[in-house]
C-alpha cells in the first residue's frame, strides 16, 4: 500500500471527518510509532507504521462489513431530505462511502447489508449470479398449490419479461385469520417491489415483509429490529465464495 496523509489515514479509519481529526493531532492526541504527530500532512505507511489516537490502535480497514436488521420506516439510502436512512442507525463513526447493498421498501423489515465495498456489492446485485434472497411474508388472501406452480413459472409482472422462477413456500398457519397467509418466497432478482407485485399479479396483497436472507448471509436472530452487528470472517469469506 502506498503512502497516505495521516488526517487522511484516521478519516478513512473511520476516526472522525478531516476537521475533526485535525483538532486530534492539534491536541497531541495521535502517535506514529510512538512519537506524537501534529501535522496532517504527515506521510506514513499502512503497512509498518503504528497509528495511535488517545494511546489506542488504530488500523486501517479497506472494507467493513455490517448486517443490519431494518425496521419499517427507514430508506435503503445513503442520505435524505425528509426520511430517515438506514445509515442513521449505524451509530459508530462511518466508513467513508458506506451504502446499503440493494434496497428494501420503507416498509419492509429484515436484514439489509451495508458495506463499502462496491466490487462485492455488484456481484451480489448481478442479475447473471442468480443470489437467492428469501423473505418471509404475510399475504392478505389464501395463498394455494396453484400460486406456488405460477411463481415457479415466472410472472408477468408488467415488464418486457416474467420474473425468473421462484421458489414460494405456504407456511403452516400461525393464528392470523383464515384470509392471511404465512409464506415463505426466494427469489434471484430484485426488481422495484418484486415480491408486492408478484402477489398482486396473483390476486393477492403482501401486508408483512421481512428480508431472511442473501445468498450465504443469515438474518441474526438475536438481532432485534433497528440493530446491527458487523459480519465475522466467515460471513464475509462465504459471500465471496457464492458469487
Amino acid at each position: 500500500m502506498a503512502q497516505i496523509r495521516l488526517d487522511k489515514y484516521l478519516a478513512n479509519a473511520g476516526c472522525g471527518t478531516r476537521t475533526e481529526v485535525k483538532q486530534f493531532l492539534k491536541k497531541g492526541l495521535v502517535t506514529v510509532n510512538g512519537v506524537s504527530a501534529a501535522k496532517p500532512e504527515q506521510k506514513l505507511d499502512p503497512q509498518k507504521d503504528q497509528v495511535c489516537l488517545r494511546g489506542e490502535s488504530i488500523g486501517l480497514e479497506e472494507f467493513v462489513y455490517y448486517m443490519l436488521n431494518k425496521p419499517a420506516g427507514y430508506l435503503s439510502a445513503t442520505e435524505d431530505s425528509r426520511q430517515p436512512v438506514v445509515l442513521d442507525l449505524i451509530r459508530e463513526k462511518k466508513k467513508s462511502g458506506l451504502f446499503p447493498v440493494g434496497r428494501l421498501d420503507i416498509d419492509t423489515e429484515g436484514l439489509l447489508l451495508l458495506t463499502n465495498d462496491g466490487a462485492l456489492a455488484h456481484r451480489l446485485l448481478s442479475p447473471g449470479k442468480h443470489v437467492d434472497k428469501t423473505y418471509y411474508a404475510r399475504i392478505l388472501g389464501k395463498v394455494t398449490e396453484q400460486d406456488c406452480r405460477l411463481f415457479a413459472e415466472g410472472l408477468d409482472i408488467g415488464e418486457k419479461k416474467k420474473t425468473m422462477p421462484a421458489r414460494l413456500v405456504i407456511l403452516p398457519e400461525g393464528g392470523y385469520g383464515d384470509e392471511i397467509s404465512e409464506i415463505r418466497v426466494t427469489i434471484q432478482e430484485g426488481k422495484f417491489h418484486q415480491v408486492k407485485r408478484m402477489f398482486e399479479a396473483v390476486g393477492k396483497k403482501v401486508i408483512y415483509l421481512k428480508r431472511l436472507s442473501m445468498g450465504s448471509l443469515k438474518l441474526d436472530s438475536g438481532l432485534s429490529p433497528g440493530m446491527y452487528r458487523r459480519l465475522t470472517e466467515e460471513e464475509i469469506e462465504k459471500l465471496r465464495q457464492n458469487q
